[in-house]
């Protein structure tokens, strides 16, 4: 039996059918270009969500990515498919990637930190379940180190005798919004496997497809614990770099200096390089936060506790960095924002993308809709439903009488959920809020009208806009405000609810 295993290993070598367990934002836009670099293998992407598949195989694709529309129009219906028939696409696949979901936990032993991995293990059992001969199945989502060990138990306990699964990590490095040049052109291509001659055999079958466009010295192979955890610790990088760029700059508010200047300085350093140095109202996305967390509680559970609070401090941070800027928007707006209409630009979590996964823009709508504030917002790619979706849930805003509703109000431009606001708030860089004719925006505003520029978007025009008569507040840096001169047409500020005015008292 084990020589007819090695034999069919063999046979086997060259990968020429792909299953992708997951057509979310991982297993989309990697087998759409996998297909387009490699013609000659045929892929199929499964899920269970039919509204996602009959998106996939339409005009209107289910996430939003420059350049992934084209790919995908280019392969779909000859190399590349989109199905909701799992069982099929396992059984006939020589490689299958398992790029499921793999959230925080928000229940049990971990809530809040741990991942949870019920998907992945749903579909471990299932290939097994289904599966027969030779196949290497690859963890492409997200997931704790020994992750795979976990797989390959679940395997090894439902055994059969014509089975072969042979268990490989292969971990996404993508950025939202660039999604499809990192795939065409990444930095480097990870591949974990177990150090045995059937392992490495598995390794040497997945590398064949990547070298097909990807240089032999950028696929890096190690073990499947040093792969996940690479992963982890690339994210973590970057979201520390984040957050310590964002510690400066309420530094840089508090002494005058620019968060802009200082982070060009820093930057030439080439010991630290200028990527990530750019101050905002915090990170967001699927990966950065969820997979931090997931590095803390690995270390609480390695009984290493200063290293978790050593990464914990970035979330905090980040979080930090979002009260801060909701907390100025209050602050500018006399100390209350109750029932004042508030355009809010942007609600994806970066720029060329739909997603909105912790987005900063969720959080500092929250902070806002507690204030009781009327939000007016546009966002060019972000979905009306997934909007009141992200606002309605539970931990965002709770209130039994559907008020959220009623203080939100999606828009279908810029210019009107700016008609009649008391405040601009920019919270996502899209290049097309720096076009926009500020001028007739101010004319429509409420005054005294404020912009604040969450992402340093509009650094150039600064001047341009307090010439306007805007006062123009900004992450990182210090503006002088221009004071306006009262006219009987200026808005005199409202009492807060929480705080009347004091009532003359007879002596």
């Amino acid at each position: 039996m084990e020589q007819q295993l090695r034999n069919l290993t063999e046979a086997m070598f060259e990968i020429k059918k792909i299953c992708c367990i997951g057509a979310g934002y991982v297993g989309g836009p990697t087998c759409s270009v996998i297909a387009h670099m490699c013609p000659k293998i045929h892929i199929t992407v499964v899920d269970v969500n039919q509204a996602r598949i009959e998106a996939w195989n339409s005009n209107t694709l289910p996430i939003y990515e420059p350049g992934l529309k084209e790919v995908v129009e280019l392969c779909r219906g000859k190399n590349l498919f989109f199905s909701t028939d799992i069982d099929k696409a396992i059984q006939e696949s020589d490689l299958i990637f398992i790029s499921v979901n793999t959230p925080t936990k928000a229940y049990g032993m971990g809530k809040g930190r741990a991942a949870d991995l019920k998907h992945i293990e749903s579909c471990a059992r299932r290939i097994v379940a289904v599966s027969n001969g030779y196949k290497i199945v690859t963890e492409k989502s997200t997931v704790p180190v020994r992750a795979a060990e976990s797989i390959r138990r679940i395997f090894q306990s439902n055994i059969k005798p014509d089975l072969n699964l042979q268990v490989l990590s292969n971990p996404e490095f993508l950025a939202e919004g660039t999604a499809v040049n990192d795939l065409k052109n990444p930095d480097r291509v990870l591949i974990g496997g177990d150090d045995t001659p059937e392992g490495q055999e598995a390794i040497q079958a997945l590398c064949a497809v990547y070298e097909h466009w990807v240089p032999k010295n950028k696929i890096i192979t190690t073990n499947t614990w040093s792969s996940e955890l690479s992963k982890l610790v690339s994210n973590a990088f970057l979201a520390q770099r984040i957050s310590s760029i964002n510690s400066i700059s309420a530094l840089c508010e508090a002494t005058g200096a620019d968060i802009e200047d200082v982070a060009c300085a820093v930057g030439m350093d080439h010991r630290i390089g200028s990527k990530f140095l750019k101050a905002s109202v915090g990170f967001g996305g699927s990966c950065f936060q969820k997979d931090v967390l997931n590095l803390v509680y690995l270390c609480e559970a390695l009984n290493l506790p200063e290293v978790a609070q050593y990464w914990q401090q970035v979330i905090d941070m980040n979080d930090y960095q979002r009260r801060r800027f909701a907390s100025r928007i209050i602050d500018c707006l006399f100390n209350t924002a109750t029932d004042k209409k508030i355009a809010l630009l942007g609600f994806a979590f970066k720029k060329d993308t739909g997603d909105t996964r912790e987005s900063s823009s969720i959080y500092i709508s929250k902070y806002l809709l507690d204030e009781g504030a009327n939000l007016h917002i546009f966002d060019p790619k972000v979905r009306k439903e997934q909007i009141i979706c992200d606002l309605s849930h539970p931990s965002i805003f709770q209130d039994a009488s559907g008020q959220a509703s009623r203080l939100v109000t999606i828009c279908n431009d810029a210019y009107e959920a700016c008609d009649g606001a008391h405040a601009i708030v920019i919270c996502t860089e899209w290049d097309e809020f720096k076009l926009l004719d500020y001028e007739v925006i101010h004319k429509n505003m409420l005054k005294p009208a404020f912009i604040f520029d969450g992402r340093r978007v509009l650094d150039e025009l600064h001047p341009k806009l307090q010439k306007l008569g805007f006062q123009v507040e900004t992450i990182g840096k210090k503006i002088t405000v221009q004071r306006i001169p009262f006219t009987p047409t200026a808005e005199v500020p409202k009492f807060s609810l929480q705080e009347p005015p004091l009532k003359k008292v007879k002596l």
